[in-house]
C-alpha cells in the first residue's frame, strides 16, 4: 500500500489517497480544496478512485468532493449523522467562509465497525467517534496500524467542540474508549497538522493526560 498526503486549502486541511499498490484502486480521505492539484496527481498517478471517504461534514474537507465525484464517479462515503450538513452550506459553514459548498447526497452512509476494502492491500475500519460533529469519524488500518483521525484527534490537541453538535465530554470518551486502545506504534494522521502516534498522544496530549 502507498498513502500520499496534501494540505489543502487556506485550513490547510489534510487530505490522503491510500493506494493498492497491487490494482492502483485507491480511497481518498477528506478532499477539502484544490480539486484541479489532486485531479492532476490522480492522472499522474493513474489511480483508480473506488471511494470519497469523509471523517466529517465540514466545508473545510469537502471542497473538491464534487469535482472529484465528476471526474472518477467513485462513491461518497460518511457517517449518517453528518450526512445533512454536507447538502447544506450554512449547516457545513462554507457559508460563514466565503464559500457555498454543497455537495450531492452520498452513495454509502457509514457506521461504527464497518470495513471499506479497496483494492487487494486496503481494509479500512470505521470508527465512530463524535464530539466535533455529531458524525465524526476515523478510519483505521489495523493491519498497516495506521489512523486517519480528522478533526478528532490532533498532535498534542483534540478537535474544536464549541460548534453544532460538539461535546468535549463526548469527544474525549471517543478518543479514549477507540482510540488510546490502539496500539502505541499507531501513526495518527489528523485533519490539520503533522502526523502524531498514540503513544506520543498518551505521554503528551493535555486533554487526555
Amino acid at each position: 500500500m502507498k498513502l500520499l498526503g496534501f494540505a489543502l486549502g487556506a485550513l490547510q486541511t489534510n487530505c490522503y489517497i491510500l493506494v493498492c499498490e497491487k490494482t492502483s484502486q485507491a480511497a481518498v480521505i477528506d478532499p477539502g480544496a484544490e480539486a484541479e492539484a489532486l485531479i492532476r496527481e490522480i492522472k499522474n498517478q493513474k489511480l483508480d478512485i473506488r471511494a470519497i471517504l469523509l471523517t466529517h461534514g465540514h466545508g473545510d474537507h469537502i471542497g473538491a468532493v464534487e469535482p472529484l465525484r465528476a471526474i472518477t464517479k467513485a462513491p461518497l462515503y460518511i457517517h449518517s449523522s453528518d450526512a445533512n450538513m454536507i447538502t447544506d452550506a450554512n449547516r457545513n459553514f462554507s457559508s460563514f467562509m466565503g464559500e457555498s459548498l454543497a455537495c450531492k447526497e452520498p452513495e454509502h452512509l457509514v457506521k461504527d465497525q464497518d470495513i471499506i476494502s479497496i483494492g487487494e492491500e486496503i481494509s479500512l475500519k470505521v470508527l465512530h467517534t463524535p464530539g466535533h460533529t455529531l458524525g465524526g469519524v476515523c478510519y483505521h488500518l489495523e493491519k498497516e496500524k495506521l489512523l486517519f483521525a480528522g478533526d478528532t484527534l490532533f498532535a498534542e490537541s483534540i478537535g474544536r467542540t464549541d460548534f453544532p453538535g460538539g461535546s468535549y465530554a463526548t469527544l474525549i470518551h471517543g478518543i479514549k474508549e477507540k482510540l488510546l486502545i490502539l496500539p502505541d506504534e499507531t501513526k495518527v494522521f489528523p485533519g490539520h497538522g503533522p502526523e502524531t502516534t498514540i503513544s506520543w498522544e498518551k505521554d503528551h496530549n493535555p486533554f487526555i493526560r
